[in-house]
Protein backbone atom coordinates (compact mmCIF):
# COMPACT_ATOMS: atom_id res chain seq x y z
CA UNK A 1 0.00 0.00 0.00
CA UNK A 2 1.46 3.62 -0.77
CA UNK A 3 1.69 6.13 1.77
CA UNK A 4 -0.76 9.15 1.42
CA UNK A 5 0.72 11.93 -0.34
CA UNK A 6 1.55 15.04 2.02
CA UNK A 7 -0.92 18.04 2.50
CA UNK A 8 -0.55 21.51 0.98
CA UNK A 9 -0.77 24.03 3.38
CA UNK A 10 -4.03 24.57 4.28
CA UNK A 11 -6.58 27.36 2.78
CA UNK A 12 -9.16 28.64 5.58
CA UNK A 13 -12.89 28.58 3.88
CA UNK A 14 -16.33 28.86 4.90
CA UNK A 15 -18.81 26.80 3.70
CA UNK A 16 -22.46 27.57 2.73
CA UNK A 17 -25.33 25.76 2.27
CA UNK A 18 -28.48 26.21 0.75
CA UNK A 19 -31.75 23.81 1.18
CA UNK A 20 -34.69 24.56 -0.69
CA UNK A 21 -37.85 24.25 1.72
CA UNK A 22 -41.15 22.14 1.23
CA UNK A 23 -40.25 18.80 -0.93
CA UNK A 24 -36.63 18.16 -0.87
CA UNK A 25 -34.94 17.63 -4.46
CA UNK A 26 -31.65 16.52 -4.54
CA UNK A 27 -30.07 13.27 -2.40
CA UNK A 28 -28.29 15.60 0.06
CA UNK A 29 -31.65 17.88 1.12
CA UNK A 30 -32.89 14.49 1.87
CA UNK A 31 -30.79 13.50 4.84
CA UNK A 32 -31.56 13.46 8.16
CA UNK A 33 -31.12 16.30 10.75
CA UNK A 34 -28.03 14.97 12.36
CA UNK A 35 -26.78 14.31 8.99
CA UNK A 36 -27.16 17.73 6.96
CA UNK A 37 -24.73 20.12 8.04
CA UNK A 38 -22.65 19.50 4.49
CA UNK A 39 -21.18 16.57 5.86
CA UNK A 40 -20.31 16.21 2.10
CA UNK A 41 -19.01 19.05 1.19
CA UNK A 42 -16.91 19.20 3.83
CA UNK A 43 -14.86 15.78 3.08
CA UNK A 44 -14.46 17.52 -0.47
CA UNK A 45 -13.03 20.50 1.21
CA UNK A 46 -10.76 18.63 3.00
CA UNK A 47 -9.69 16.45 -0.07
CA UNK A 48 -9.05 19.77 -1.77
CA UNK A 49 -6.38 20.85 1.36
CA UNK A 50 -8.73 22.99 3.07
CA UNK A 51 -9.37 24.13 6.82
CA UNK A 52 -13.18 24.38 7.34
CA UNK A 53 -13.11 27.17 9.71
CA UNK A 54 -17.35 27.38 10.15
CA UNK A 55 -20.55 26.69 7.92
CA UNK A 56 -23.60 28.78 6.98
CA UNK A 57 -26.73 27.11 6.00
CA UNK A 58 -29.86 28.60 4.61
CA UNK A 59 -33.19 27.15 3.51
CA UNK A 60 -35.29 29.14 1.07
CA UNK A 61 -38.70 28.53 -1.26
CA UNK A 62 -36.53 29.82 -3.81
CA UNK A 63 -32.87 30.57 -4.64
CA UNK A 64 -32.29 34.05 -5.39
CA UNK A 65 -31.11 34.71 -8.97
CA UNK A 66 -28.63 37.23 -8.48
CA UNK A 67 -27.35 36.21 -5.30
CA UNK A 68 -28.70 32.59 -4.48
CA UNK A 69 -29.30 33.31 -0.85
CA UNK A 70 -30.31 37.31 -0.69
CA UNK A 71 -28.63 40.48 0.43
CA UNK A 72 -29.52 40.05 3.55
CA UNK A 73 -27.92 36.59 4.43
CA UNK A 74 -24.90 37.77 2.44
CA UNK A 75 -24.35 40.52 4.98
CA UNK A 76 -24.98 37.37 7.62
CA UNK A 77 -21.94 35.47 5.38
CA UNK A 78 -19.73 38.03 5.01
CA UNK A 79 -19.64 38.67 8.73
CA UNK A 80 -18.96 35.05 9.32
CA UNK A 81 -15.86 35.14 7.33
CA UNK A 82 -14.14 38.08 8.58
CA UNK A 83 -15.02 36.65 12.03
CA UNK A 84 -13.77 32.84 11.24
CA UNK A 85 -10.69 34.58 8.58
CA UNK A 86 -11.73 32.66 6.04
CA UNK A 87 -10.88 34.78 2.48
CA UNK A 88 -12.54 31.78 0.47
CA UNK A 89 -16.53 30.70 0.70
CA UNK A 90 -17.41 26.93 -0.96
CA UNK A 91 -20.94 26.79 -1.89
CA UNK A 92 -22.59 23.85 -1.69
CA UNK A 93 -24.94 23.89 -5.21
CA UNK A 94 -23.78 25.09 -8.85
CA UNK A 95 -23.64 28.98 -9.27
CA UNK A 96 -23.86 31.04 -12.12
CA UNK A 97 -21.64 33.20 -13.47
CA UNK A 98 -23.83 36.12 -12.24
CA UNK A 99 -24.01 34.77 -9.10
CA UNK A 100 -20.69 34.34 -8.62
CA UNK A 101 -19.56 37.95 -9.55
CA UNK A 102 -21.97 39.45 -7.32
CA UNK A 103 -21.53 37.13 -4.15
CA UNK A 104 -17.74 38.09 -4.68
CA UNK A 105 -18.62 42.02 -5.03
CA UNK A 106 -21.00 41.84 -1.87
CA UNK A 107 -18.72 39.78 0.63
CA UNK A 108 -15.34 40.57 -0.57
CA UNK A 109 -13.87 36.73 -0.66
CA UNK A 110 -12.93 34.77 -3.80
CA UNK A 111 -16.25 32.06 -3.74
CA UNK A 112 -15.82 28.83 -5.78
CA UNK A 113 -18.77 26.04 -5.88
CA UNK A 114 -19.36 22.72 -5.77
CA UNK A 115 -18.70 22.31 -9.34
CA UNK A 116 -15.11 23.89 -9.43
CA UNK A 117 -14.20 22.22 -5.80
CA UNK A 118 -14.75 19.03 -7.45
CA UNK A 119 -13.16 20.47 -10.46
CA UNK A 120 -9.78 21.65 -8.30
CA UNK A 121 -9.81 18.16 -6.42
CA UNK A 122 -9.63 16.24 -9.68
CA UNK A 123 -6.33 18.09 -10.73
CA UNK A 124 -5.11 17.53 -7.63
CA UNK A 125 -4.94 13.71 -7.86
CA UNK A 126 -4.71 13.98 -11.93
CA UNK A 127 -1.07 11.83 -12.89
CA UNK A 128 -1.52 10.77 -16.61
CA UNK A 129 -0.93 12.28 -19.39
CA UNK A 130 -4.70 11.36 -20.02
CA UNK A 131 -5.96 12.50 -16.33
CA UNK A 132 -4.77 15.50 -16.70
CA UNK A 133 -6.45 16.04 -20.33
CA UNK A 134 -9.48 15.59 -19.29
CA UNK A 135 -9.50 17.65 -16.18
CA UNK A 136 -8.21 20.50 -18.02
CA UNK A 137 -10.87 20.34 -20.78
CA UNK A 138 -13.52 20.13 -17.84
CA UNK A 139 -12.18 23.05 -16.33
CA UNK A 140 -12.19 25.21 -19.20
CA UNK A 141 -15.46 24.69 -20.20
CA UNK A 142 -16.63 25.80 -16.87
CA UNK A 143 -14.26 28.82 -16.88
CA UNK A 144 -15.61 29.88 -20.21
CA UNK A 145 -18.75 31.32 -19.57
CA UNK A 146 -17.39 32.95 -16.63
CA UNK A 147 -14.29 35.15 -18.30
CA UNK A 148 -16.66 38.04 -18.82
CA UNK A 149 -15.95 41.00 -16.28
CA UNK A 150 -13.20 39.04 -14.61
CA UNK A 151 -9.85 40.43 -15.47
CA UNK A 152 -8.94 41.53 -11.79
CA UNK A 153 -9.64 38.48 -10.09
CA UNK A 154 -7.97 36.18 -12.71
CA UNK A 155 -5.07 38.03 -11.50
CA UNK A 156 -5.10 36.34 -8.29
CA UNK A 157 -5.38 32.45 -10.19
CA UNK A 158 -3.08 29.95 -8.96
CA UNK A 159 -2.78 30.47 -5.41
CA UNK A 160 -5.67 28.37 -3.53
CA UNK A 161 -8.59 26.36 -3.85
CA UNK A 162 -10.68 26.12 -7.26
CA UNK A 163 -7.72 27.80 -9.19
CA UNK A 164 -5.59 25.12 -9.76
CA UNK A 165 -4.88 23.65 -13.49
CA UNK A 166 -4.92 25.87 -16.67
CA UNK A 167 -3.61 28.76 -15.08
CA UNK A 168 -3.52 32.85 -15.52
CA UNK A 169 -2.04 32.69 -18.85
CA UNK A 170 -4.46 30.69 -20.75
CA UNK A 171 -7.47 32.24 -18.73
CA UNK A 172 -6.42 36.05 -19.52
CA UNK A 173 -6.18 34.65 -23.36
CA UNK A 174 -9.95 35.83 -25.53
CA UNK A 175 -12.52 33.13 -26.38
CA UNK A 176 -11.46 32.23 -30.01
CA UNK A 177 -8.17 30.84 -28.11
CA UNK A 178 -9.75 28.93 -25.60
CA UNK A 179 -11.73 27.53 -27.72
CA UNK A 180 -8.54 26.44 -29.91
CA UNK A 181 -7.13 25.46 -26.56
CA UNK A 182 -9.99 22.72 -26.22
CA UNK A 183 -10.19 21.95 -29.58
CA UNK A 184 -6.69 20.74 -28.88
CA UNK A 185 -7.60 18.75 -25.85
CA UNK A 186 -10.15 16.86 -27.36
CA UNK A 187 -8.04 15.78 -30.40
CA UNK A 188 -5.32 15.21 -27.42
CA UNK A 189 -7.92 12.90 -25.66
CA UNK A 190 -9.35 11.20 -28.78
CA UNK A 191 -5.69 10.12 -29.39
CA UNK A 192 -5.59 8.70 -25.55
CA UNK A 193 -8.88 7.06 -26.57
CA UNK A 194 -7.54 5.23 -29.58
CA UNK A 195 -4.34 3.83 -27.32
CA UNK A 196 -6.38 2.67 -25.22
CA UNK A 197 -8.64 1.31 -27.42
CA UNK A 198 -5.65 -0.55 -29.30
CA UNK A 199 -4.22 -1.71 -25.61
CA UNK A 200 -8.13 -3.05 -25.17
CA UNK A 201 -8.20 -4.97 -28.11
CA UNK A 202 -5.00 -6.71 -27.47
CA UNK A 203 -6.44 -7.53 -24.51
CA UNK A 204 -9.52 -9.16 -25.90
CA UNK A 205 -7.02 -10.71 -28.46
CA UNK A 206 -6.14 -13.30 -25.01
CA UNK A 207 -9.19 -14.29 -23.78
CA UNK A 208 -9.86 -13.06 -20.77
CA UNK A 209 -13.23 -11.87 -18.53
CA UNK A 210 -13.22 -8.07 -17.49
CA UNK A 211 -14.31 -7.14 -14.09
CA UNK A 212 -15.16 -3.18 -13.72
CA UNK A 213 -15.03 -1.88 -10.03
CA UNK A 214 -17.30 1.00 -9.57
CA UNK A 215 -18.95 3.01 -6.68
CA UNK A 216 -19.46 6.34 -4.71
CA UNK A 217 -16.10 8.05 -3.86
CA UNK A 218 -14.50 6.95 -1.06
CA UNK A 219 -16.46 3.83 -1.08
CA UNK A 220 -13.05 1.72 -1.06
CA UNK A 221 -12.57 0.37 -4.58
CA UNK A 222 -8.95 1.19 -4.66
CA UNK A 223 -8.15 -0.98 -1.16
CA UNK A 224 -10.19 -4.01 -2.20
CA UNK A 225 -8.56 -3.49 -5.51
CA UNK A 226 -5.07 -4.16 -3.71
CA UNK A 227 -6.48 -6.60 -1.67
CA UNK A 228 -7.80 -8.66 -4.68
CA UNK A 229 -4.82 -8.27 -6.90
CA UNK A 230 -2.00 -7.53 -4.86
CA UNK A 231 -1.37 -4.05 -6.36
CA UNK A 232 -0.17 -1.24 -5.06
CA UNK A 233 -2.52 1.74 -6.22
CA UNK A 234 -2.75 4.56 -4.02
CA UNK A 235 -5.21 5.03 -1.44
CA UNK A 236 -6.43 7.08 0.55
CA UNK A 237 -9.32 8.54 3.14
CA UNK A 238 -9.45 11.40 0.48
CA UNK A 239 -12.45 12.06 -2.05
CA UNK A 240 -11.42 11.24 -5.42
CA UNK A 241 -8.12 9.64 -5.18
CA UNK A 242 -8.41 7.58 -8.32
CA UNK A 243 -8.93 8.78 -11.56
CA UNK A 244 -6.60 7.21 -13.37
CA UNK A 245 -7.71 3.80 -14.15
CA UNK A 246 -5.36 0.59 -13.53
CA UNK A 247 -6.05 -2.81 -14.63
CA UNK A 248 -4.69 -6.17 -13.25
CA UNK A 249 -4.93 -9.71 -13.50
CA UNK A 250 -6.58 -11.73 -10.79
CA UNK A 251 -6.94 -16.05 -10.67
CA UNK A 252 -10.36 -17.13 -9.42
CA UNK A 253 -10.85 -20.22 -7.59
CA UNK A 254 -11.64 -22.23 -11.18
CA UNK A 255 -7.87 -20.66 -12.15
CA UNK A 256 -9.03 -18.90 -14.53
CA UNK A 257 -7.54 -15.28 -14.94
CA UNK A 258 -9.56 -12.21 -15.36
CA UNK A 259 -8.59 -8.73 -15.98
CA UNK A 260 -10.22 -6.35 -12.85
CA UNK A 261 -10.21 -2.45 -13.32
CA UNK A 262 -10.09 0.12 -10.95
CA UNK A 263 -12.15 2.95 -11.87
CA UNK A 264 -13.24 7.15 -10.79
CA UNK A 265 -15.29 7.45 -7.95
CA UNK A 266 -19.11 8.63 -8.79
CA UNK A 267 -20.69 11.20 -6.60
CA UNK A 268 -24.18 13.25 -6.53
CA UNK A 269 -24.88 15.68 -8.34
CA UNK A 270 -21.55 15.16 -10.75
CA UNK A 271 -21.27 18.05 -13.35
CA UNK A 272 -22.39 16.54 -16.89
CA UNK A 273 -19.39 17.93 -18.02
CA UNK A 274 -17.18 15.91 -15.98
CA UNK A 275 -18.70 12.40 -17.19
CA UNK A 276 -18.13 13.55 -21.04
CA UNK A 277 -14.65 14.83 -20.39
CA UNK A 278 -13.79 11.47 -18.40
CA UNK A 279 -15.82 9.14 -21.52
CA UNK A 280 -12.43 7.70 -22.12
CA UNK A 281 -11.83 6.45 -18.45
CA UNK A 282 -15.73 5.43 -18.07
CA UNK A 283 -15.14 3.23 -21.56
CA UNK A 284 -13.42 0.29 -19.13
CA UNK A 285 -16.82 -0.25 -17.52
CA UNK A 286 -18.90 0.65 -20.57
CA UNK A 287 -16.59 -2.60 -22.08
CA UNK A 288 -16.66 -4.61 -18.86
CA UNK A 289 -18.25 -7.96 -18.67
CA UNK A 290 -19.14 -8.04 -14.79
CA UNK A 291 -19.82 -4.95 -12.70
CA UNK A 292 -18.51 -5.01 -8.97
CA UNK A 293 -20.85 -2.50 -7.30
CA UNK A 294 -18.73 -1.08 -4.56
CA UNK A 295 -20.75 0.39 -1.44
CA UNK A 296 -19.40 1.94 1.94
CA UNK A 297 -21.95 -0.11 4.06
CA UNK A 298 -20.97 1.43 6.95
CA UNK A 299 -22.04 4.72 5.81
CA UNK A 300 -25.36 5.78 6.92
CA UNK A 301 -26.47 7.39 3.44
CA UNK A 302 -25.32 4.38 1.95
CA UNK A 303 -28.89 3.82 -0.13
CA UNK A 304 -28.66 7.49 -1.36
CA UNK A 305 -25.50 6.58 -2.50
CA UNK A 306 -26.45 3.46 -4.07
CA UNK A 307 -28.90 5.10 -5.98
CA UNK A 308 -26.72 8.49 -7.64
CA UNK A 309 -23.76 5.35 -8.72
CA UNK A 310 -26.91 3.78 -10.52
CA UNK A 311 -27.93 7.11 -12.10
CA UNK A 312 -24.51 7.27 -13.91
CA UNK A 313 -24.14 3.18 -14.37
CA UNK A 314 -27.69 4.40 -16.92
CA UNK A 315 -26.39 7.31 -18.30
CA UNK A 316 -23.16 5.20 -19.37
CA UNK A 317 -26.02 2.59 -20.43
CA UNK A 318 -24.29 -0.34 -18.32
CA UNK A 319 -27.54 -0.56 -16.03
CA UNK A 320 -28.34 -4.50 -17.62
CA UNK A 321 -24.97 -5.58 -17.39
CA UNK A 322 -24.28 -8.52 -15.04
CA UNK A 323 -23.61 -7.18 -11.90
CA UNK A 324 -22.47 -7.97 -8.37
CA UNK A 325 -23.22 -5.95 -5.03
CA UNK A 326 -20.27 -6.07 -2.83
CA UNK A 327 -20.65 -4.07 0.26
CA UNK A 328 -17.59 -2.96 1.89
CA UNK A 329 -16.06 -2.00 5.13
CA UNK A 330 -18.14 -4.72 7.11
CA UNK A 331 -15.19 -3.98 9.69
CA UNK A 332 -16.81 -1.07 10.43
CA UNK A 333 -20.14 -2.27 11.67
CA UNK A 334 -21.12 -3.43 15.11
CA UNK A 335 -20.83 -7.37 15.52
CA UNK A 336 -24.41 -7.87 16.29
CA UNK A 337 -24.59 -6.14 12.77
CA UNK A 338 -22.38 -7.91 11.04
CA UNK A 339 -23.84 -11.39 12.16
CA UNK A 340 -26.96 -10.13 10.84
CA UNK A 341 -26.04 -9.70 7.70
CA UNK A 342 -26.72 -12.42 4.81
CA UNK A 343 -25.33 -12.84 1.46
CA UNK A 344 -27.35 -13.37 -1.73
CA UNK A 345 -26.85 -14.29 -4.95
CA UNK A 346 -25.62 -11.25 -6.40
CA UNK A 347 -24.89 -9.85 -3.12
CA UNK A 348 -21.25 -9.71 -1.35
CA UNK A 349 -20.25 -8.83 2.91
CA UNK A 350 -16.15 -8.13 2.54
CA UNK A 351 -13.99 -5.72 4.68
CA UNK A 352 -10.98 -4.97 2.09
CA UNK A 353 -9.29 -3.91 4.56
CA UNK A 354 -9.09 -6.80 7.01
CA UNK A 355 -9.47 -9.29 3.80
CA UNK A 356 -12.39 -11.13 5.24
CA UNK A 357 -15.17 -11.94 2.37
CA UNK A 358 -12.88 -11.97 -0.43
CA UNK A 359 -12.87 -15.56 -0.91
CA UNK A 360 -16.82 -15.60 -1.77
CA UNK A 361 -16.24 -12.29 -3.53
CA UNK A 362 -13.40 -14.36 -6.05
CA UNK A 363 -16.03 -17.26 -6.28
CA UNK A 364 -18.82 -15.10 -7.21
CA UNK A 365 -17.07 -13.73 -10.04
CA UNK A 366 -16.09 -17.03 -11.04
CA UNK A 367 -19.70 -18.34 -11.36
CA UNK A 368 -20.68 -14.78 -12.62
CA UNK A 369 -18.83 -15.11 -15.92
CA UNK A 370 -19.35 -16.87 -18.27
CA UNK A 371 -17.60 -20.46 -18.26
CA UNK A 372 -14.18 -21.10 -20.23
CA UNK A 373 -13.89 -24.63 -19.51
CA UNK A 374 -9.69 -26.33 -18.68
CA UNK A 375 -8.16 -28.59 -20.29
CA UNK A 376 -5.43 -30.77 -19.54
CA UNK A 377 -2.82 -30.75 -21.97
CA UNK A 378 0.76 -32.06 -23.22
CA UNK A 379 2.63 -29.48 -25.32
CA UNK A 380 5.77 -29.15 -26.90
CA UNK A 381 6.76 -25.36 -27.49
CA UNK A 382 10.18 -24.16 -29.19
CA UNK A 383 11.96 -21.63 -26.84
CA UNK A 384 11.78 -19.03 -29.64
CA UNK A 385 7.67 -18.92 -28.84
CA UNK A 386 8.49 -16.57 -26.13
CA UNK A 387 4.28 -14.96 -26.43
CA UNK A 388 3.40 -18.58 -26.44
CA UNK A 389 5.17 -19.54 -23.53
CA UNK A 390 4.35 -16.68 -21.66
CA UNK A 391 0.58 -16.85 -22.39
CA UNK A 392 0.77 -20.79 -21.20
CA UNK A 393 2.00 -19.86 -17.93
CA UNK A 394 0.14 -16.51 -17.68
CA UNK A 395 -3.52 -17.60 -18.63
CA UNK A 396 -2.95 -21.74 -17.10
CA UNK A 397 -1.66 -23.78 -14.46
CA UNK A 398 1.44 -25.75 -15.43
CA UNK A 399 1.86 -28.78 -13.55
CA UNK A 400 5.39 -29.75 -15.40
CA UNK A 401 7.56 -28.26 -17.22
CA UNK A 402 11.24 -29.88 -19.03
CA UNK A 403 13.56 -28.34 -21.08
CA UNK A 404 14.70 -30.33 -24.36
CA UNK A 405 16.09 -29.59 -27.22
CA UNK A 406 15.70 -26.10 -27.95
CA UNK A 407 11.88 -27.09 -27.20
CA UNK A 408 9.94 -27.09 -23.70
CA UNK A 409 7.71 -29.69 -23.02
CA UNK A 410 5.13 -28.95 -20.63
CA UNK A 411 2.00 -30.63 -19.12
CA UNK A 412 -0.34 -27.38 -17.97
CA UNK A 413 -4.29 -26.84 -17.68
CA UNK A 414 -5.58 -24.12 -19.78
CA UNK A 415 -8.82 -22.25 -21.08
CA UNK A 416 -10.59 -23.76 -23.72
CA UNK A 417 -10.53 -20.49 -25.31
CA UNK A 418 -6.63 -20.41 -25.04
CA UNK A 419 -6.54 -23.54 -26.48
CA UNK A 420 -8.35 -22.80 -29.91
CA UNK A 421 -5.51 -20.21 -30.36
CA UNK A 422 -2.58 -22.10 -29.73
CA UNK A 423 -1.01 -23.89 -33.19
CA UNK A 424 -2.12 -27.29 -33.29
CA UNK A 425 1.84 -28.65 -33.75
CA UNK A 426 2.69 -27.62 -30.22
CA UNK A 427 -0.36 -30.05 -28.68
CA UNK A 428 0.70 -33.44 -28.26
CA UNK A 429 -1.87 -35.01 -26.42
CA UNK A 430 -5.23 -34.05 -25.02
CA UNK A 431 -7.24 -34.05 -21.79
CA UNK A 432 -8.61 -37.74 -22.75
CA UNK A 433 -5.05 -39.48 -23.83
CA UNK A 434 -3.75 -37.51 -20.71
CA UNK A 435 -6.14 -39.88 -18.51
CA UNK A 436 -5.92 -43.04 -20.40
CA UNK A 437 -2.03 -42.58 -19.97
CA UNK A 438 -2.26 -42.15 -16.46
CA UNK A 439 -4.98 -45.37 -15.96
CA UNK A 440 -2.45 -47.54 -17.45
CA UNK A 441 0.66 -46.11 -14.97
CA UNK A 442 -1.86 -47.41 -12.50
CA UNK A 443 -2.76 -50.53 -13.91
CA UNK A 444 1.17 -51.42 -14.22
CA UNK A 445 1.65 -50.36 -10.36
Amino acid sequence: MKAARTTEHSERVLLVGIARGGRAHTFRERLAPDEQPLSELRELARSAGAQVTGTVEQRRERIDPATVVGRGKLEEIKAEACVRQAPLLIFDCNLTPVQQRNIEAATGCRVIDRTQLILDIFARHARSREGMLQVELAQLNYLLPRLAGRGVELSRLGAGIGTRGPGEQKLETDRRRIRDRIRKIREGIEKVRRQRAVRRQARQAVPLGTVALVGYTNAGKSTLFNALTGAEVYISPQMFATLDPTVRSVRLPSNRKVLLSDTVGFISDLPPGLIAAFRATLEEVQEAALVLHVTDISNPRHAEQDAEVEKVLAELGVNDRPRIHVYNKIDRLAADVRASLHAGNANVFVSALEGSGLDELLQGIDEALPVDRLRRLRLRIPLSEGRTLALVHGLGRVIQAETRDSQMWLEAELPESLVRRLDPRFIQRGAEELTAAAARTFDQD
